[in-house]
């Protein structure tokens, strides 16, 4: 099962509001929508670190092709499609 996808700016910042407004932690969940292990961790990053920003990387296999490179494939297929994988890759 894959991770979840991270809160926006905004819902950060409300968490961290309500947290300095002195709303409970199960409150300030219930009104942004999501758990209390994500409020906790969220307000704990801004009180340790003063920043919420998220820094988790792509995640996934980097790729083999670079962009570059698959452009420059795309265009030889074009030029003549009966060409065989071995023949494109010479």
């Amino acid at each position: 099962m894959g991770k979840a996808a991270d809160l926006s700016e905004f819902y950060r910042g409300q968490i961290v509001m309500a947290r300095r407004l002195g709303t409970s932690i199960t409150e300030t969940a219930r009104l942004v929508g999501c758990s209390r292990s994500a409020v906790v961790s969220i307000h704990a990053k801004w009180i340790n670190d003063d920043d919420t920003s998220s820094r988790r990387q792509g995640v996934g296999r980097p790729r083999v092709i670079k962009e570059k490179g698959r452009r420059r494939l795309s265009r030889l297929v074009k030029q003549n499609q009966r060409q065989t994988v071995a023949q494109l890759t010479v």
